[in-house]
């Protein structure tokens, strides 16, 4: 196998506020889980498109020296790299602006390099997929990323899906919940968020959640409860270990993703697996940013 992991996604450009100056890092939802399972020392590929810009080059050189894989990433003849910008409340809520319609990551599986990179991903141990990686591309590219989970899964891997459900990426929410579905019966892990599937199809509760999942054939449900913690498959309820007052909850999900995909790699078992995201999580949402800089 040339890679542990794989992930698929969208990476941009993230302004967020320092003082009176916004400050340029970057971020995107499954680049997060992608840098923090690469600095847990699991062997990590990001696929991506970017842009052929000296902004995309400096952010493939972060990432490597962060220890991911940018071989897959794939460098985009005429687009550009998505910007967001952050915006936080008292709480340490968020809220994004975005400028990404014409993003490089769009137009991944346009690009000739792609096959070459698809012939490779399909042989990950996981692969790592949300549901903003299919809102972001065109129907025939969600196509060819569902049919990469699906040989990733007959090759022996595993796939991992996070429901991240934003309405503006979608025409309608029949839209977002077919291709969710869709994603599901290629899943082995789902990683759902509670609050996104009440958006999306009125989920009651974490259970209702987790049920739906598994009979769209997804095998292990995890729901995320933010503060409240996780509901683990057979329905035990995990808190994170002591209740914080957040400086910045972006990127607490994804941070959550990577440490229990990285500790289920690891044989945990699905409790402890949930300790060790609601503690990557902790540590995320206690610092500014959706990657926070490592210092610990």
């Amino acid at each position: 196998m040339p890679y542990g992991i794989v992930v698929v996604g969208e990476a941009m450009l993230e302004l967020a506020r320092n003082g009176e100056d916004w400050r340029l890092a970057y971020g995107g939802d499954t680049l997060n889980t992608a840098i923090h399972l690469a600095r847990g020392g699991h062997p990590t590929a990001y696929l991506t498109a970017l842009g052929s810009d000296p902004l995309s080059a400096d952010l493939k050189a972060k990432w490597a020296a962060e220890g991911l894989d940018v071989s897959l990433v794939l460098d985009h003849p005429n687009r550009s790299t998505g910007l967001y910008a952050i915006s936080t409340d008292a709480a340490g809520e968020r809220s994004f602006t975005y400028w990404r319609d014409s993003s490089a990551a769009r137009d991944l599986f346009s690009l000739d390099a792609v096959d070459v990179a698809m012939a490779k991903a399909e042989w990950a141990e996981l692969l790592v997929l949300s549901l903003i990686s299919l809102a972001i591309l065109p129907d025939d590219g969600r196509e060819h990323l569902l049919a990469l989970a699906s040989l990733v899964r007959a090759n022996g891997g595993r796939v991992a899906f996070d429901g991240n459900y934003r309405p503006r990426l979608w025409r309608d929410q029949a839209e977002a919940l077919t291709w969710r579905n869709r994603a599901l019966a290629c899943a082995d892990i789902g990683l759902p968020t509670l609050e996104d599937e009440q958006a999306l199809c009125g989920a009651p509760t974490a259970a209702a959640v987790a049920r739906e999942w598994h009979d769209q054939g997804c095998a292990e449900v995890v729901v995320k409860l933010g503060a409240d913690g996780c509901l683990l498959p057979g329905g035990q309820l995990i808190p994170p270990p002591a209740r914080l007052a957040p400086v910045d909850t972006s990127g607490a999900g994804d941070a959550f993703n990577a440490g229990y995909l990285e500790a289920r790699l690891r044989g945990a078992a699905p409790a402890e697996a949930a300790l060790a995201g609601h503690a990557l999580a902790g540590w995320t949402i206690m610092r500014p940013g959706a990657i926070p800089p490592r210092d610990s």
